[in-house]
């Protein structure tokens, strides 16, 4: 397992190269771009002062379906670099220094713009404050896009700000050090892990869960959704709300933590994995959702719970009850035939 993965060196200037290339992009289980803003400035304040900001881990992987690209600019040749961890931190680096717009989870566009103050080496997410402040850089994309050299930029900063303040020689020199220092996060060292071409996506499914476990707390909820993303993606995006009435009606099992084994492929009864058992537990998933998701089974689920005397949301004390008491319907209704 030594060749599962290799340190690469990069900087961060050659990874956002990549990505406007469009040779580094995101398999389909990535979640979207959910950093608010203020994490995106501590981001740079870190780097600028040079404390440690991760690790990378990509995917040496050029064949995924439903590989997307990162940002929303135009790129010129298809992935074969694919984060697997670190989306967050590299969408915000490409998103600040080539000025493009991040997709939102909601599928909004935004610009992130971070502005900064040369001297007092200050990042602040901009606002109408920083835009008025003269002090400051109100977005920090113009020192990467080529839109200016840092000579100009210098330049229209001090008369600029020479219009409110009087600044002294002392003040000039770390105005012009902060400018060079602020570039210079182009050559920043990112640590950075790629995943061999050879393992398969499941494996990647289960670094990627196995990471993620460590840091963010997910619930074995996510840790199936993770799997469907890479075998069966539109039936994730259709089970997002309904994953447990699902799973409890396929696998006759309330709580979630055994289902993620099950449908890796795992036969509870032997502990064996197997392509052809992963493949009939999703069989089973989807026979499963169509009940789910059947309006006819809803509607008269509904009918009976208001003939059993529950009138609003109110006198339902728990919504899994509710779940539940639905799952027991469809058992009823579609496989012992119950009235």
């Amino acid at each position: 397992m030594s060749d599962i993965f290799k340190h690469v060196p990069y900087t961060v200037g050659h990874l956002i190269k990549e990505i406007r290339l469009g040779k580094i992009g995101l398999p389909d289980l990535q979640r979207p771009f959910v950093w608010k803003n203020v994490k995106v400035r501590d981001l740079f304040d870190s780097m600028y002062r040079g404390y440690p900001v991760g690790y990378l881990l990509l995917w040496e992987n050029g064949e995924v379906e439903g590989a997307k690209q990162i940002g929303v600019g135009e790129k010129h040749v298809a992935p074969n670099l694919l984060v697997v961890d670190g989306q967050q931190r590299l969408t915000s680096l490409y998103a600040v220094f080539c000025g493009d717009k991040v997709v939102r989870a909601n599928y909004a566009q935004e610009h992130i713009r971070i502005a900064f103050n040369p001297l007092e080496e200050k990042f602040e997410v901009a606002s109408a404050a920083t835009r008025q402040d003269r002090a400051f850089i109100p977005d920090i994309s113009i020192v990467w896009t080529g839109e200016t050299d840092r000579y100009d930029l210098l330049d229209r900063y001090v008369d600029s700000l020479r219009e409110t303040r009087s600044l002294s020689s002392v003040d000039i020199k770390q105005i012009k050090n902060s400018l060079t220092r602020l570039e210079n996060l182009s050559f920043f060292d990112l640590t950075t892990l790629q995943l061999s071409a050879e393992i398969s996506d499941e494996d990647v499914a289960e670094v990627f869960v196995r990471i993620n476990s460590q840091g963010k707390s997910l619930g074995q909820a996510d840790f199936i959704l993770t799997l469907m993303s890479v075998f069966w993606d539109d039936g994730r995006r259709l089970l997002d709300q309904l994953l447990r009435a699902t799973v409890g009606l396929a696998f006759r099992r309330a709580r979630l933590s055994s289902i993620y084994s099950v449908l890796r492929g795992k036969n509870l009864a032997t502990g064996e994995f197997s392509v052809e058992h992963r493949s009939s537990q999703f069989e089973l998933l989807k026979d499963a959702q169509q009940r789910v998701l059947d309006l006819d089974n809803w509607h008269d689920f509904l009918h009976c719970l208001q003939h059993a005397g529950f009138r609003t949301k109110r006198m339902v004390i728990s919504k899994l009850a509710l779940i539940y008491s639905y799952v027991l319907y469809l058992i009823g209704r579609t496989e012992v035939r119950v009235g």
